[in-house]
């Protein structure tokens, strides 16, 4: 055990030099007094061990190019297209570090700020990628019920992880993502606390969101959130895709009734004059991040030139 520390601390370091400091492998091995393929080792086991988080801060070319023909084509205030890996549509590789490096920039303002948070794969890819930031004097809140309707807690919730990276203040939605009817959403908002989180919502200045597809893969049918029945309603009712629970159509358009009934998450806003960030890629959500852009609920995406390249088509 104590071989393996001394190993991991090893790597720590031999890793801080080669990306911070700027040593080379050999600067490495005589630093260490070890060979240079030692150092090699040592370098690379600070990547698989995650002690080193590297991005890439020079821009690339073509992504930048994409970037500003979705701007243009979509009014978009912020948008970030990452590189894609050509075998393989269905990864949210860099994701996380591209949607963490855009939350820092927001999150290392001296003014505060009220941000909203979505729930998700790609947002706890975030919250794992953020560095520490002093964020004191911000506020952070859940958008989104983060419970089942047995009462589990949801494995994608990441208002508090981000909190514990920055020590901001934050408003957990501590609710059932959809209750039983209307009227219990209704009588749940009617709480003091959820009445509070409520009011806060409207000061929100930023949010970064994930967008979910309505297919037989649903995330909030195999997150257990809804059931087949009324998957297969929403299906009926032409729902591709949703924000924070919110069903939409291939227009943008949310949902009359269903699920969207029955809601507990903040109201999504078309065309919102605050900034709203759409973090999605992969293959299965191309349709609903064109929905959602075609109708407006973002104004802000970061993903991928796979994914950009379809939505300039």
């Amino acid at each position: 055990m104590v071989q393996k520390i001394d190993k991991i601390d090893l790597a720590a370091r031999a890793g801080w030099l080669y990306y911070v400091a700027g040593y080379t492998q050999e600067e490495i091995a005589k630093e260490f007094g070890i060979s240079r393929q030692s150092a090699q080792r040592m370098v690379s086991l600070s990547i698989s061990e995650k002690l080193i988080k590297v991005r890439l801060d020079h821009p690339i070319a073509n992504c930048m190019k994409l970037a500003v023909e979705l701007k243009k084509k979509y009014s978009l205030k912020e948008c970030e297209v990452i590189p894609s890996i050509s075998q393989d549509s269905n990864t949210n590789l860099g994701l996380g570090q591209a949607g963490a490096q855009i939350m820092e920039k927001y999150l290392e303002s001296k003014k505060p700020i009220v941000m909203g948070l979505g729930t998700g794969k790609v947002l706890n890819l975030i919250a794992n990628e953020l560095s520490p930031i002093d964020g004191s004097h911000h506020r952070l809140l859940s958008l989104v019920g983060n419970m089942a309707n047995d009462g589990s807690a949801s494995s994608h919730e990441v208002v508090s992880k981000i909190a514990d990276k920055t020590n901001a203040t934050y408003y957990p939605m501590p609710l059932p993502l959809i209750v039983s009817s209307k009227e219990e959403r209704d009588l749940l908002h009617n709480q003091s606390s959820t009445k509070n989180v409520l009011a806060l919502a409207k000061e929100i200045d930023i949010s970064f969101v994930g967008i979910g597809q309505i297919d037989n893969e649903a995330p909030m049918y195999k997150d257990h959130f809804i059931n087949k029945n009324e998957l297969d309603l929403l299906l009926k009712a032409n729902a591709v895709g949703e924000i924070i629970g919110w069903a939409f159509d291939i227009n943008g358009n949310i949902i009359q009734g269903h699920t969207n009934n029955r809601l507990t998450s903040i109201p999504l806003s078309k065309d919102s004059d605050k900034l709203v960030i759409g973090v999605a890629a992969i293959k299965p959500k191309l349709t609903a991040i064109k929905a959602a852009l075609k109708g407006k609920l973002i104004n802000g995406l970061v993903t991928n030139e796979m994914c950009a390249k379809f939505l300039l088509k």
